[in-house]
């Protein structure tokens, strides 16, 4: 995507899904926070967000978000003066949401739309503030942000913050949403939720150790919708849980082999297939991007 702005002003950029390859909770910290190890996952697809320059300061959430969902809680909003605040902007912005990523389940939508304004708000308003600071910023919006500042696949721990770039094999993914937004917040509470795991190791996980998600047990127990998804994608291959949502995925190692998968599936399903990035598709659009 190239994101030059067209004769109105916008300029539009990527804002890609995330998968979770695994999730683990390992313990709590002090202040009730989860301690988490998990393997980022950027993907080729997901929203996108239109941006345009305003001179008056204001920034502006144009058309509809996600749903209940008001423009001063907005993500992108609240990054946009996040952003204006910490580098003592003066121009403000207009943000316009071109949403695919399901809310609820679990792909990241929301705070991949996020660090997208970061990132190119950063160029646009000719901030300069680069991609570390970006990411403090981004952990004050939410744990998953920085991840997609960063724009790099990675292993994740800490509360999902501490990040090391890590390299993925080529792999396509049949995704399924059940339609169920999953509570988070009531899911970190529950008390079937396994949260003492033993910690793993980059190794486990390259060798092919199956660490799991802490969280798969306990939504397919409570959500029928997930559980009969799952049963779905198990006669196709081994389906998993993406981090804390519903959305449900199975991984092929080419394309030819995931949409045999989705032509074998039973209709009615909700179900798209989406490439694994090597590095987010926005550090691409930020490269092609000339003022």
């Amino acid at each position: 995507m190239n994101p030059r702005s067209d004769e109105a002003g916008w300029s539009s950029w990527p804002a890609p899904a995330k998968l979770n390859l695994f999730l683990r909770i390992t313990g709590r910290r002090q202040d009730g926070y989860h301690l988490l190890q998990t393997v980022f996952r950027l993907l080729d697809w997901g929203d996108t967000i239109r941006l345009r320059v305003r001179e008056d300061g204001q920034v502006r959430r144009l058309g509809p978000s996600v749903a209940g969902v008001e423009e001063a809680e907005d993500l992108t909003v609240r990054a946009a003066k996040l952003l204006q605040s910490a580098a003592k902007i003066q121009p403000g912005v207009d943000i316009s949401l071109e949403k695919r990523i399901p809310a609820g389940g679990g792909f990241g939508g929301g705070s991949s739309d996020a660090a997208t304004v970061l990132v190119a708000l950063d160029a646009l308003w000719q901030a300069h503030l680069g991609v570390d600071r970006l990411a403090e910023l981004a952990l004050q919006l939410g744990a998953d942000v920085p991840v997609f500042v960063r724009g790099e696949n990675a292993w994740a721990e800490g509360v999902g913050e501490s990040l090391t770039p890590i390299v993925l094999p080529p792999s396509w993914y049949l995704l399924a949403d059940p339609g169920v937004h999953a509570p988070t917040a009531a899911l970190f509470q529950s008390s079937e939720l396994t949260r003492d795991a033993s910690p793993a190791t980059i190794s486990d996980f390259v060798s092919g150790v199956p660490l799991g998600n802490a969280f798969e047990p306990v939504l397919r127990a409570r959500e029928a919708a997930v559980e009969a998804v799952f049963a779905a994608l198990s006669q196709v291959g081994s389906p998993r849980l993406t981090g804390s949502g519903s959305g449900c995925f199975v991984e092929f190692a080419s394309r030819e082999s995931a949409e045999a998968a989705v032509a074998a599936l039973p209709a009615g399903l909700q179900v798209w297939l989406a490439a694994g990035a090597a590095r987010s598709p926005l550090h691409a659009a930020l490269e092609a991007y000339r003022p």
